[in-house]
């Protein structure tokens, strides 16, 4: 047993490296700021209440220009001056933005929703309401994103606890643990998925005066336009690094499961990233079972196998050439029907280097001296095969620790590896910097797996026979 410690790994923007997403974006700019196919005008359409678009249009005035960051803060490098939207700096890009590109709510389609009885009955409706809508903009007009502004009442009115499914909505500015219930966000995601236009789900008090509850406005600032920018493309705000010098292809894969809705059936959902920029695609597994014993949920040999064939197979196709070394993130234990399938696949395909991990949460904690979390990167080794990393904690660039409450580790399992533990940990926490819906780098789980997740939420909305998008954009 162990104790080490990674340094913050570096992300590479335009023409230089920095740490700090907001930090590197407004010194050195968007990483594909110098790409010949790169589109430097997003045309931005929008859906909500007379008041709401106001709203949005009145933010985006004050969006280009320089928002500073609060004045009473301890921590500049937290919580840093936003540069405003130019043409010449930070994202060096146009974001247009006009009435012809929106489309307004009834304020009394409003108040009829939230005069439903049924909570769940008011999300179905309002959910064919924005549908309709985001549907004229996507067929009628040209627009890349489109942002749904959802009034304070009517969010208040879904997001009501429901005794039936127990559960509350979530918007994309805020991250809510659900159960199985019909939920706003993620059903109208579901809905629309077949138009080539991803949404952003917003609240009206987003553009309100800030409060103790929210984030200040230069941070909102920063999170609506880094997603927005990422949406709108293929677009790169940064990138990961190669920090070994290899020039071996390499393809990360993550796992992980998801319920339908009825909660009858457990299915697999896997996030493929082609290269340190993020670039993937997502594709979704069949029915698995659960193990009756410890409840772990397991694939068979024919659909791991499946699943890790279909996953180079896109590789292939878009690269022209299958990966050299191939590192896998399951979000549960692996058996040895999964390990034949996979491996098999992977030796079939030529894949010459094999990492093969699991990611759980972890109930080991760490203390230091002082008041504040062990420093994010910090890993116990507790055998040759069982890690604990720490993914969020005290983080040296901020010089505090930026969360709320003590933060969780995570265990990664050396199940079947090439690689050395501390070089998976380093990637691991490489991986968790690419989460381009939050600019504080400090996420817990790598891209892999948080990207797989969050496709599962999406992916339950949907039809078997709906075919869903490959990207990352159309479900974060």
């Amino acid at each position: 047993m162990r104790i080490e410690y990674f340094s913050e790994p570096l992300l590479e923007f335009a023409n230089g490296r920095h740490v700090c997403p907001r930090k590197g974006i407004s010194t050195y700019g968007v990483f594909d700021r110098d790409s010949p196919t790169r589109n430097a005008q997003v045309n931005v359409g929008a859906v909500g209440t007379g008041v709401c678009l106001q709203k949005l249009s009145d933010w985006m005035d004050r969006c280009k220009t320089t928002i500073p960051g609060p004045s009473d803060t301890q921590q500049p490098r937290l919580f840093p001056s936003f540069p405003g939207l130019r043409h010449d700096s930070g994202f060096y890009t146009t974001f247009y933005f006009e009435a012809a590109l929106c489309r307004q709510v009834p304020e009394r389609d409003v108040t009829e929703i939230c005069g439903t009885k049924e909570v769940d009955r008011r999300v179905e409706v309002a959910v064919d309401l924005y549908q309709e809508h985001v549907t004229f903009l996507a067929q009628n007009r040209q627009v890349d994103v489109i942002i749904c502004v959802v009034p304070d009442r009517l969010y208040e009115a879904m997001g009501e606890f429901s005794p039936q499914f127990g559960g509350t909505i979530a918007l994309d500015d805020v991250e809510v643990d659900a159960m199985e219930e019909t939920n706003f966000r993620r059903a109208l995601k579901a809905r629309t998925m077949n138009f080539a236009c991803p949404l952003q789900l917003v609240r009206e008090s987003t553009f309100g005066e800030s409060t103790r509850d929210q984030q200040d406005d230069a941070t909102k600032a920063w999170n609506l336009w880094t997603a927005l920018y990422y949406k709108s493309g293929p677009k790169i705000p940064w990138k990961v690094p190669r920090y070994d010098g290899s020039t071996l292809s390499s393809c990360a894969i993550g796992i992980a499961f998801y319920r339908s809705r009825d909660r009858k059936e457990l299915h697999t959902s896997i996030a493929q990233v082609f290269d340190e920029m993020g670039n993937g695609v997502i594709l979704r597994g069949t029915p698995v079972e659960v193990n009756k014993h410890d409840r772990t949920p397991r694939l068979t040999e024919v659909q791991a196998h499946d699943l890790v064939s279909r996953a180079l197979n896109e590789y292939r196709v878009a690269l022209g050439n299958y990966p050299a070394r191939v590192v896998i993130h399951k979000s549960a234990n692996f058996v040895p029907e999964e390990l034949a399938g996979l491996t098999g696949a992977m030796h079939e395909c030529g894949v010459q280097l094999v990492d093969i991990l699991t990611i759980l949460g972890s109930t080991v904690q760490l203390y230091r001296k002082g008041n504040y979390p062990p420093y994010r990167g910090t890993v116990l080794h507790l055998d040759d095969s069982s890690h604990v990393l720490y993914t969020r904690g005290s983080v040296w660039y901020y010089q505090t620790y930026p969360g709320m409450y003590v933060p969780r580790p995570i265990e990664y399992r050396t199940i079947q590896c090439d690689s050395s533990p501390a070089a998976l940990g380093k990637e691991i926490l490489a991986l968790s910097k690419l989460n381009w819906n939050d600019t504080r780098f400090d996420g817990k789980y790598p891209i892999t797996l948080g990207c797989a997740r969050k496709v599962g939420e999406i992916l339950k909305y949907m039809d078997v026979d709906d075919v869903p998008q490959v990207r990352y954009a159309y479900y974060m």
